[in-house]
């Protein structure tokens, strides 16, 4: 079965609130096995436009992905978010060769 992702491309305007949503989103991810494989960090934009932070979050499947961004804990979660930073979010199914 495919793993699926979060892959998210973020501009923070108020670091210090977006501190809050980072703790909010920790019960969600746990729950439904979510690991960070990038979590901001240095990055180079070599094609196109990208925003200041990029994060992937791996989960065992591709359902388990779209459950945790439904669960009402992750909802809380994005009301922290969204009045302190604006970005892109894609859920996608891995690649299972």
């Amino acid at each position: 079965m495919p793993k699926g992702y979060w892959v998210v491309h973020v501009d923070v305007d108020d670091p210090q609130v977006y501190e809050d949503y980072k703790a909010a989103n920790a019960p969600a991810l746990a729950e439904f096995g979510g690991r960070f494989v990038v979590r901001g960090g240095a990055q180079q934009v070599r094609e196109g436009q990208a925003r200041g932070r990029t994060v992937v979050i791996e989960f065992d499947s591709y359902e388990q992905a779209v459950a945790c961004y439904e669960c009402d804990a992750y909802q809380h979660a994005i009301s922290l978010r969204q009045p302190v930073a604006s970005g892109d979010f894609v859920i996608v199914e891995g690649y299972d060769a």
